[in-house]
């Protein structure tokens, strides 16, 4: 019985050290023209709208002011930016 316990505690452990060391699924995502961008947690995709995808870090890289680039703050919920207006799928 002890012994069980031992394996199962092991295999928990196992088990939430691969999960922390797993990357989080988060991207920059930005319209075609690049004049909307936001953070996301999954990859969307909406009918004659074409985005484009950049990891987590890209937003830390750009330099925003005078880019033709136009960050969004993250917005609940699935849908994207257009002209700076959210909508919703």
């Amino acid at each position: 019985m002890a012994f069980k316990k031992l394996i199962l505690g092991a295999a928990a452990l196992a088990g939430i050290a691969l999960g922390a060391t797993l990357p989080a699924n988060a991207y920059i995502v930005c319209d075609r023209d690049g004049d909307d961008c936001w953070h996301s947690e999954a990859r969307y995709h909406a009918p004659g709208v074409t985005f484009e995808y950049h990891p987590d870090d890209w937003y830390f890289h750009r330099h925003w002011d005078g880019d033709r680039y136009h960050w969004r703050d993250y917005h609940e919920g699935r849908g994207y930016y257009r002209n700076g207006v959210w909508i919703t799928l």
